[in-house]
């Protein structure tokens, strides 16, 4: 039961790292999934990019913290 915080923390890095990746990046097949895609219709490419890269930021840092104190 120990290894579930861990492994939750190391999830949340790696969305956090995919998130923000894809933000930077700038990847034409991220921002043009489904769920990416109706959020680029919605608020635009430039603001889309800029809120996955904060996303991204937001779930590294809750990672980080839940391998710290976990």
């Amino acid at each position: 039961m120990q290894d579930q915080p861990i492994l939750i923390a190391l999830l949340a890095i790696a969305a956090g790292i995919f998130s923000l990746l894809g933000g930077i990046n700038n990847w034409d097949w991220f921002m043009k999934s489904f769920r990416a895609g109706l959020f680029v219709k919605t608020i635009g490419r430039q603001a889309a990019r800029v809120m996955y890269g904060l996303f991204g930021i937001v779930l590294i840092t809750i990672g980080v913290l839940l391998l710290l104190i976990g």
